[in-house]
């Protein structure tokens, strides 16, 4: 069965290896990653296919640590995404398992970023699959908004 799927795009005028850091390196994820009101520590990082990326996430805001507390969600939860692909400055595709979900059984959830140089600009399309329903789905793309407006203050958008 093939999952629903959401695409976000962006536009940075920046060299393209610049935005492959951020995506690819300790200090890149950890100077971006996390909606407002949360953080990434990156605890291992082994960036090749069957590698994997191993961070932790934690709620930093008052009102996103409430939302965790009151959802019975711890508010610090580790990650060990599979990287499935690697092409540099290219191509990078994660899978999670989705396992901070109350009542709901842990299950697979890709990511797939694709960069692609366009003059001075870096074309960036994120390609991620839905989650379980429309509610958890609606929070996965609000995050990575936020997120993605994290990395545009580091980096100008086009």
């Amino acid at each position: 069965m093939t999952k629903k799927t959401i695409v976000i795009e962006r536009a940075f005028k920046a060299p393209l290896a610049d935005v492959w850091d951020l995506w690819t390196t300790k200090k890149g994820i950890e100077s971006w990653w996390g909606p407002d009101g949360f953080a990434v520590e990156v605890l291992g990082l082994d960036l090749r296919a069957g590698g994997t990326l191993h961070y932790a996430m934690f709620a930093t805001g008052a009102e996103q640590i409430e939302f965790m507390k009151r959802s019975g969600m711890p508010v610090r939860n580790e990650i060990r995404a599979t990287v499935r692909e690697v092409v540099p400055q290219k191509r990078l595709v994660l899978t999670n398992m989705v396992d901070f979900v109350p009542g709901v059984a842990p299950y697979p959830n890709d990511t797939h970023l694709e960069l692609t140089q366009a003059g001075a600009n870096v074309k960036l399309k994120l390609t991620i699959e839905a989650m379980h329903d429309e509610v958890w789905t609606q929070r996965a793309v609000m995050g990575w908004e936020s997120e993605l407006g994290k990395l545009a203050k580091l980096i100008p958008a086009a």
